[in-house]
């Protein structure tokens, strides 16, 4: 007769049941597991074996087998060494087979028969709940898979543990959710002398989660502006925080079962591969891009990353989702995020100092530059210089508003859109397009004119003109307007044309 286990094989941010059969058959003693197991799943029946030698607990002199069903599904990853001693004690009578193929389990084994934290409890947690079945995992798993709520959620340290729970010996009490992780003190935009149009920009890319890149020279304070969005950003809500905590469950980085309810924010270095920043590799793991998802993704020396990766960004960005297709994998992850993008006008970076430029001015900006491709550039709803601050200017007082009265403006601009969207996709302005976008970011007779004005003038594609009645909209969100206004229009497109690139 055969024994039964589950657990989950995942596939981006989704997790696929997998059937655990065990049989013992007459025959030549051996251990065998099939079903498409990778290296680290066909290694499981030597932890399983020692542990269970640990236990006390001989195997039988019969062949043994286990079968990974779907066997044409990819099975990775050591999470299987629980499932598979699971279905293999209840094939020996230890634990009772109803109770564990109520459960879906993921966990590895020591060789002593303790269990080890993996990855991926979150959404392992999610798929049990919609199996109506519980999840069994490490102790160390147990606080992140039990903020799912929806399944109950046991977490024993050892083997040991999980047999005398189900033999009835020793119970073990669900797991209890952690705390959720408290939000570092933001930096203060207020720290940042000067660049005023600078940080009005940051407002209106938070407030409609519109992309945005920056120019100017060193030490102009781009990479200070960057490092302040997060303060100026509302908190993650309840659905966005399990979004993201998925695919962060996925990569390792939930601490102590721990959800936060600060947006990510990504800053990977330039020298950063297509897969570290796109997702691929060994498993198929989710790149910057999706870790930044409902977050901030900072790429600081914009121009001097691979032009393979920035132009992998292009889809991304229109659709907030990203595809890694590789022989043995093809995986879909979530990549809404908001993109905020610093260069330096030339390679040298003083290309408006007369006194410290290099010789090949202005041939060296265009061609910098130019290493941001048309559509991509496209991309980007707001453009902005940020010009060199002098030193005397460094001695003033602070100026403007701080991050906490910038942060009340852009949670306020974004409860109107929330109510605006509701009951449709769209969460931000930058989520609307086609028949939504005119419906609530129609300016009125004047904006309108001069929004028609400038897209001839100026050549504003098809992108580019909605793109920029997205950030109208959000401007005049901030404004506490209902109606976009010509002077909303004005502003929008004012930091559309402030940097002419051309690809």
């Amino acid at each position: 007769m055969v024994a039964r286990a589950y657990t989950v094989a995942f596939e981006g941010v989704e997790a696929r049941l997998v059937e655990v059969q065990c049989a013992l058959t007459a025959g030549m003693p051996g251990f065998s597991i099939v079903g498409l197991p990778d290296k680290a799943v066909s290694e499981a029946r030597e932890r399983v074996r020692a542990a269970l030698s640990a236990l006390n607990l001989a195997l039988p002199s019969k062949k043994i087998t286990v079968n990974l069903s779907p066997a044409d599904l990819p099975k990775e990853g050591s999470h299987f060494d629980l499932p598979i001693a699971l279905s293999l004690l209840a094939a020996i009578d230890v634990i009772p087979r109803e109770a564990v193929e109520e459960t879906v389990a993921l966990g590895e084994l020591s060789l002593d028969g303790s269990l080890v934290p993996v990855i991926g409890a979150l959404p392992a947690a999610m798929a049990a709940a919609e199996e109506d079945r519980r999840l069994l995992c490490p102790k160390a798993c147990g606080a992140e898979a039990a903020w799912v709520g929806a399944t109950e959620v046991i977490a024993p340290a050892t083997l040991l543990d999980a047999i005398r729970h189900y033999s009835g010996q020793a119970t073990l009490a669900p797991a209890h959710p952690g705390e959720v992780s408290r939000q570092e003190a933001a930096r203060d935009l207020r720290d940042v002398k000067g660049q005023e149009r600078a940080k009005r920009a940051l407002e209106i890319a938070a407030a409609g989660r519109h992309h945005l890149l920056m120019v100017g020279p060193p030490g102009s304070g781009k990479s200070m502006l960057a490092a302040r969005m997060p303060g100026i950003l509302p908190p993650l809500s309840a659905v966005e925080a399990l979004e993201t905590s998925m695919i962060h469950s996925l990569a390792g980085l939930l601490d102590d079962g721990g959800i936060s309810r600060a947006r990510p924010f990504r800053e990977p270095h330039h020298t950063a591969s297509m897969a570290a920043i796109v997702g691929g590799g060994r498993g198929a793991k989710p790149g910057e891009i999706s870790l930044a998802h409902n977050g901030v993704l900072f790429m600081d020396e914009f121009p001097e990353f691979p032009r393979a990766v920035l132009e992998t960004l292009r889809q991304p960005i229109e659709t907030g989702e990203v595809v890694v297709a590789r022989a043995n994998a093809h995986v879909k992850y979530p990549c809404r995020f908001l993109l905020v993008a610093a260069a330096n006008p030339c390679k040298c970076g003083y290309l408006a100092d007369p006194a410290r430029a290099c010789a090949r001015v202005p041939a060296c900006g265009e061609d910098y530059l130019g290493r941001i491709s048309g559509p991509l550039m496209d991309r980007f709803d707001l453009r902005v210089e940020v010009p060199p601050v002098g030193y005397a200017d460094l001695d003033l007082p602070d100026t403007g508003d701080s991050s906490a009265t910038v942060a009340a403006r852009v949670a306020t601009a974004r409860a109107v859109q929330e109510a605006r969207f509701e009951g449709t996709e769209a969460r931000v302005n930058a989520d609307a397009e086609g028949r939504l976008l005119e419906e609530v970011a129609s300016p009125d007779t004047e904006g309108r004119a001069l929004l028609n004005k400038v897209a001839e003038r100026m050549g504003l594609s098809a992108r580019g003109y909605h793109r920029v009645l997205r950030v109208a909209r959000t401007i005049a969100d901030l404004a506490g307007s209902h109606e976009v206004r010509k002077p909303h229009v004005a502003e929008a497109v004012s930091y559309r044309l402030s940097l002419r690139v051309e690809g």
